[in-house]
């Protein structure tokens, strides 16, 4: 009988464990690049392969940058609020295409319109790794100094962009809510 309390007890404590687990949300975890300096990139560009981009290029500017693929459907529930956004012009808009084939990836933005300055193609999924990427669609703010300040999981919506991403461009762009 006692030979068998200690595996019952560690059981019940993975079982409680794993019942706590499975209530979150796991939009709500938080990313442990807040704060810190966006991962370092380059990475070559989904319509220009010739052409490779880091984030030397975003340097002193706000930029959000949208993890995205062919074959996410959240992602084409994202997107018409993504070309409302960029239409705005806040701040540039670019897309990290994740675990993609570069023809479905163009052929998908040519069907549904292309928001991005430029969209990243990382196609072994090593950048979002960097970046703590664990599905897509995922969104993230970078300010001036190249520090992740916002990371959002899951499809952008008009309240999402509303209530977080625009107060937050417009306060790191030293702008007036």
């Amino acid at each position: 009988m006692k030979r068998f309390i200690i595996p019952l007890a560690v059981f019940l404590v993975l079982a409680v464990f794993l019942a706590i687990g499975l209530k979150r949300d796991p939009r709500l975890v938080p990313s442990p690049l807040i704060d810190k300096p966006a991962p370092a990139f380059a990475l070559p560009s989904l319509q220009d392969p010739s052409r490779v981009l880091n984030n030397g290029h975003m340097k002193g500017q706000v930029w959000v940058l949208n993890v995205w693929a062919s074959w996410c459907r959240a992602c084409r529930e994202e997107h018409p609020v993504l070309i409302d956004f960029a239409r705005q012009g806040l701040v540039p808009l670019y897309g990290l295409n994740y675990k993609d084939q570069r023809a479905d990836a163009q052929g998908w933005l040519a069907q549904h319109g292309n928001p991005y300055a430029d969209s990243l193609f990382d196609e072994a999924g090593r950048v979002g790794m960097d970046f703590g990427v664990y599905g897509v669609p995922e969104t993230f703010v970078i300010d001036k100094a190249g520090k992740v300040r916002l990371k959002h999981v899951g499809p952008v919506t008009p309240q999402v962009l509303q209530e977080q991403l625009l107060p937050l461009l417009q306060q790191l762009k030293g702008e007036p809510t």
